[in-house]
């Protein structure tokens, strides 16, 4: 599928290559090791010593973004609850390379692959307290940054449910009969076509990826800020429905300060549609880990 897809690269950065650019616009660094930590559609990720991580754009289209986080980011200390990766070193473009690139404070965590149900569930007033308080950030001071409003086109249920009909036909030799018919059966239970439009600051990719845990797996820590964005709130309240299990939702709604019907639903629509481009670039990738991981997430979402 090489060279088609969504997630493929314009630019790629090397360890050597990271070791240089970093190295030439901070000397301070040049003694760190460099160790690239993984990519994801927009960026290239490097762990600095043990205390920096660098992002560098993979892409065009995620240049807009670096410049924006780098302006919002600063600015969200006040409202977040949980750690998150703050800039420090503001990279230059080049001749060598590019685009700006961003250097952040490491965030220490593993990736919540594999937790029990029960793990997951302690993490329920936690996530809610930290969007609840991202929520409440103000639309026009975001805007003023360079965020975009409503980009993707949220609240169109209609085309998503078309996209993920696709997603499914590409993913059927991957997925058991039983998956594929309980993603089958939601995709065509979904009768509404849009929802009413509503605006809050997003962080707009929240998904295992982006999600960091401490030894007792409890969400310590948020990552990628690359889709920060004006848009419906149930982008980001899909976690209610992917990461946790079916009983812990109530407490998780409840505490974040309660949510519509409609809300609930577009959730529940994200918290299948993230996972399964996940699982799609999963597949492509060939990697195992993260394709079980992102399948048990869809299956989680469809659980009541």
């Amino acid at each position: 599928m090489g060279g088609t897809n969504i997630w493929d690269a314009e630019w790629e950065v090397n360890e050597e290559q990271a070791r240089t650019l970093i190295g030439r616009q901070f000397p301070q660094l040049s003694s760190k090791q460099v160790k690239r930590l993984g990519w994801g559609w927009d960026n290239t990720v490097f762990l600095i010593g043990d205390e920096y991580v660098f992002r560098f754009p993979r892409r065009t289209f995620a240049v807009g973004a670096i410049r924006m986080e780098g302006k919002l980011l600063p600015k969200l200390e006040t409202y977040l609850t949980i750690p998150y990766p703050k800039p420090l070193f503001y990279g230059e473009a080049s001749d060598e390379y590019p685009a700006p690139f961003l250097g952040y404070a490491h965030v220490p965590g593993d990736f919540p692959i594999g937790l029990t149900e029960e793990r997951r569930a302690l993490s329920a007033e936690t996530l809610a307290a930290f969007l609840r308080r991202l929520h409440e950030f103000p639309v026009q001071a975001a805007l003023k940054c360079g965020v975009q409003q409503d980009h993707r086109s949220l609240t169109d249920i209609a085309s998503r449910k078309v996209k993920l009909e696709g997603f499914l036909s590409k993913l059927v030799e991957h997925l058991s009969p039983e998956e594929s018919g309980v993603i089958e059966a939601y995709i065509n239970s979904l009768q509404k076509d849009r929802v009413e439009a509503v605006n809050a600051l997003l962080h707009g990719d929240l998904h295992f990826k982006n999600m960091l845990v401490n030894e007792n797996g409890i969400v310590s820590g948020i990552i990628d800020w690359g889709d920060l964005s004006v848009g419906h709130p149930a982008c980001d309240l899909s976690v209610a429905y992917s990461f946790l299990p079916p009983y812990a939702r109530g407490v998780f709604f409840e505490t974040y300060g309660g949510a519509d019907e409609e809300t609930k639903l577009l959730a529940r629509l994200m918290a299948v549609y993230i996972p399964m481009l996940i699982l799609m670039q999963a597949v492509d990738d060939g990697n195992e880990a993260i394709a079980a991981e992102a399948k048990s997430n869809i299956m989680r979402a469809l659980s009541d």
